[in-house]
């Protein structure tokens, strides 16, 4: 397998039919990427969505929440795919998404990783506004080589958010990340939006920092 994508869901009933249709609909052999959907115990409509879409993808239910960052620990480590493409339950991703970053990938053995830039899109996936994802970097849309992020140890499993942050800060002491300036991967801004909980965001901000500075 060469490339998995693995997409974390938590009571995304709304947006996760377009997310996972959008990982399928890729211009790539099928036989060579897989869809890795790691629902975190929603207690919405999101488990029956996903469930229809049968053996097209691998499903896996948390039996409680654990949280993004352990989540996506678990989608990983259940991945085959050398290559790893985190996408959120509530976005999107174009249709050459994954055959551009793997050529990028196949064709730089010093890169790490590689990003993309992306756009944001309201709830109604409507465009906002394009944005460097060099310049500020989101979790998602950055395919990474599976041995380099087992390697640094994956997602820290305490940090409820800023876990791209850190898992980031990580990267970059061993590892390059490559960036094509192609808005290959779609954002969405809604109020339900982890990154729009001022409070825990603020918190685990603190805790980042201290992570830095103990370093």
């Amino acid at each position: 397998m060469e490339v998995s994508i693995v997409i974390t869901c938590y009571n995304q009933e709304k947006y996760i039919s377009r997310s996972i249709r959008s990982c399928l609909n890729q211009n790539y052999l099928k036989d060579e990427f897989e869809i890795v959907v790691v629902n975190d115990a929603s207690t919405d409509n999101s488990s029956k969505i996903i469930e229809d879409f049968g053996e097209k993808v691998v499903y896996i239910k948390n039996k409680k929440n654990l949280g993004l960052s352990k989540s996506r620990n678990i989608g990983i480590r259940k991945a085959t795919g050398r290559y790893i493409l985190n996408v959120d339950g509530d976005d999107f991703i174009l249709k050459d998404t994954i055959y551009i970053e793997t050529l990028f990938l196949n064709l730089n053995a010093h890169w790490g990783a590689v990003s993309c830039d992306y756009i944001l899109v309201d709830n109604d996936g409507n465009h906002i506004s394009r944005i460097s994802g060099q310049n500020n970097p989101i979790a998602c849309g950055i395919m990474f080589r599976k041995d380099s992020l087992i390697k640094i140890g994956l997602y820290d499993g305490k940090m409820k958010s800023y876990e791209d942050k850190d898992l980031r800060y990580r990267f970059l002491k061993d590892y390059y990340i490559g960036h094509i300036e192609l808005s290959l991967y779609r954002y969405r801004r809604h109020g339900s939006n982890m990154t729009s909980i001022a409070k825990e965001m603020r918190k685990y901000s603190r805790v980042f920092k201290k992570k830095i500075l103990k370093k």
